[in-house]
């Protein structure tokens, strides 16, 4: 019986094929694995660059690229493309078998001829080699074959080589970067041989012998176990999809080593949060027991699920998988908290807090809920321990009508309330962050060697003190990923002045593999054109943001009343459903619990079986904060309309209302449109009752 094995990157790009595509891919691949003679299914093409490339049918207008050895009977399902560029693909690679590693490897030798005599130019200007220092032996015992030797001796950078990442073979690539990053060749490698299933010896590596290559390449290949094997792995593609890592994305996760804290920026579906689980699994292999010693948290349960589903797919070995610590930063607090005093602190609901703070500042003129965010942005993000240090304290983002002689009053109103929390046993979680952070820091205790951080820009200063102080500074400790255009909660961070610095070690990733292009144009519009500052505190802009995938523009409807609204919304997820979208790959988000929790309502009326937006089954729902970090083929967004989004400001809170900080919250407003609206892979559908929200773009 013929036997057939499916490249992983094939899974990945199958979860992103269109229904009709999947089912054909289906029925061709089922009938593949049933047929005894197999080969009969395959075509020739004239002119392949190798001559062991077929195509197979899919649909008049895709093709199968199938490897098939001139011996035996494994076969290699490399990709599924729409006919012409199949034909493209087998006319310009040839496959091979590294005679280090003994693994199958494919070179785009089209590319590699076109890119040559640029290569050859620039080598011409420069007398220096990027491998000037590394001998032709010791690049052929990494990999490097007679056929890449040359090209690789005319480069002159490591922005060459990178840009060759996609032509030639990963295993030749990665020992390249390796050394091109000051790895010894012993160093570079222990790098690229980690990933092998025991040693191969260079003797026993036949180079025609592709069968045995396509073996030895577990973390490339998967082999199809018979009809039902094939059926399970195709409805794991999905999830395949979701910790799959681009070559953009693989250098930041997979460096070595990075000397101090280092970050991965860009905008919504770049893959921040896949690069981020993967460093995750690069720095789990390097530990084989003891407790955990890598921290990887966020701000929320709900990404504290979804974060853990990731490191479930990624890491196997359940061995590495214990030196993996899952948990929101607030869940980390507390215990520390809870273990300093021997009891665990209490938090109060938003009214009875608001109340406290009411009674405090009563004699003051302030209200609860401006002394309150006066403490949490102010004091407890810049650590204020005085009244003097808060006099002299900058209130960026608060405004500057706060004048010197009511700043004693308000301090003193302030101790007024947090006494008062304190008698009670009450906190919140940015006072839990803070004071868990200054235990950590008195007693010198570092619970993990290594913190990395997912959707780091909605992080309370509080708790990037927090964060600092779990792991001892030094090579590897903070591995950061964020987006400052996604920030949706008031906090302004620069992380330099937390004692963080990531200058040097941090890259910005332009390409969305999650939206289509025609989404992000959209959805970049939202934003507007205020600037933005980043974590580092820089500028950050969206000029290069973009995606390879293209679709159809979202939709906008606008409706006369709510009840409308939601009569339309029940007919676009039935829609959807109708062409074969899995229900619990939708997501349905309203700006407010109320508007959430109608569309629940109505979509459950009409017969449709719906769930929260982390925990199924059925079609998804619940509002746009708690879509953030999440990510489904087709989203619809709800009551996008003026007085919603953006939510009218609240009443006077004892101080003038300050512009400047106005509009920090209006910018906060696009943010979590923006946010929610690229939540969406393939469709975006947006509603809404009445006017418009002026965000919208116009059309």
């Amino acid at each position: 019986m013929p036997q057939l094995a499916i490249d992983k990157d094939f899974l990945s790009r199958y979860a992103k094929l269109d229904k009709r595509i999947q089912k054909a891919v289906d029925e061709a691949l089922e009938k593949f694995a049933e047929a005894y003679h197999a080969g009969g299914h395959l075509e020739k093409v004239t002119d392949a660059r190798d001559p062991r490339a077929r195509t197979l049918r899919i649909t008049l207008g895709y093709r199968g690229v199938v490897l098939a050895p001139e011996s035996g009977d494994t076969y290699l399902l490399v990709t599924v493309l729409p006919h012409d560029d199949a034909y493209a693909y087998i006319r310009s690679r040839r496959f091979s078998v590294n005679e280090a590693l003994g693994v199958l490897e494919v070179r785009d030798e089209t590319a590699l001829e076109s890119f040559t005599p640029a290569l050859e130019e620039l080598a011409a200007a420069d007398s220096a080699r990027l491998f000037d220092g590394v001998s032709d032996a010791d690049l052929v015992r990494l990999g490097v074959d007679a056929g890449s030797l040359p090209i690789v001796r005319l480069l002159t950078s490591e922005a060459h080589l990178e840009a060759m990442a996609k032509m030639l073979p990963g295993g030749q690539y990665d020992a390249l970067v390796a050394l091109a990053s000051g790895m010894t060749p012993e160093e570079a490698w222990a790098e690229v041989a980690k990933n092998l299933v025991g040693e191969v010896a260079p003797e026993s590596i036949d180079p025609e012998d592709l069968t045995a290559a396509i073996r030895r390449t577990p973390g490339q290949a998967v082999f199809v176990e018979g009809p039902h094997g094939l059926q399970a792995m195709l409805e794991a593609a999905f999830d395949l999809w979701r910790v799959f890592l681009h070559p953009q994305q693989h250098r930041m996760a997979y460096r070595t080593s990075f000397n101090g804290p280092a970050m991965v920026t860009g905008g919504a579906g770049t893959g921040k949060t896949v690069t981020a689980v993967h460093r995750v699994a690069h720095l789990a292999s390097r530990y084989q027991s003891g407790p955990p010693q890598i921290l990887l948290t966020t701000f929320t349960k709900t990404l504290d699920a979804a974060l853990r589903s990731q490191i479930e797919l990624l890491i196997t070995d359940p061995a590495q998988r214990e030196r993996v610590d899952v948990r929101n930063l607030d869940r980390i607090a507390y215990e520390v908290v809870a273990a300093e005093r021997g009891t665990g602190p209490a938090f109060p609901h938003a009214r009875d807090l608001e109340a406290l703070w009411d009674e405090a500042g009563a004699e003051s003129g302030f209200s609860g809920a401006f002394l309150l965010a006066e403490w949490e942005q102010v004091i407890l993000a810049q650590n204020l321990r005085t009244e003097r240090a808060y006099r002299e304290a900058a209130r960026r983002g608060r405004g500057g009508r706060l004048g010197a002689d009511r700043k004693p009053a308000l301090w003193r109103a302030v101790l007024d309330a947090t006494e008062r929390m304190n008698a009670a046993n009450q906190w919140t979680f940015t006072q839990v962050a803070a004071a868990a952070a200054d235990i950590l820091e008195r007693t010198g205790e570092r619970r993990y060697h290594h913190v990395v951080v997912d959707e780091a820009q909605d992080l309370h200063p509080s708790k990037w003190r927090l964060i600092r102080a779990l792991a001892p500074e030094g090579p590897d400790d903070l591995f950061i990923a964020g987006d400052p255009h996604q920030r949706i909660y008031d906090h302004r961070v620069s992380l330099a002045s937390l004692g963080v610095n990531v200058r040097g070690r941090s890259r910005r990733l332009s390409v969305s593999y999650r939206s289509t292009q025609e989404i992000l144009s959209w959805a970049v519009q939202v934003l507007g054109t205020a600037p933005t500052t980043g974590l580092d505190d820089l500028e950050d802009r969206l000029d290069t943001y973009s995606s390879p995938l293209h679709g159809r523009r979202p939709t906008v409807k606008g409706c006369t009343d709510r009840d409308a609204e939601l009569d339309c919304l029940v007919e676009q997820v039935q829609q959807w459903l109708d062409q074969g979208i899995e229900a619990g790959s939708i997501g349905i988000s309203g700006r407010t619990r109320k508007v959430a929790d109608a569309a629940f309502e109505r979509l459950k009326e009409a017969g449709i079986e719906c769930g929260t937006l982390i925990k199924g089954p059925g079609v998804r729902v619940g509002t746009m904060h708690a879509m953030k970090g999440l990510e489904f083929r087709c989203v619809a967004v709800i009551g996008v309309e003026e007085g919603l989004v953006p939510r009218e400001p609240q009443a006077a809170d004892g101080v003038e209302e300050d512009p400047s900080g106005r509009a920090y919250d209006v910018q906060r407003e696009r943010n979590l449109l923006f946010v929610s609206c690229t939540r969406a892979r393939d469709a975006l559908y947006v509603s809404h009752s009445g006017e418009p929200s002026p965000f919208l773009p116009v059309r």
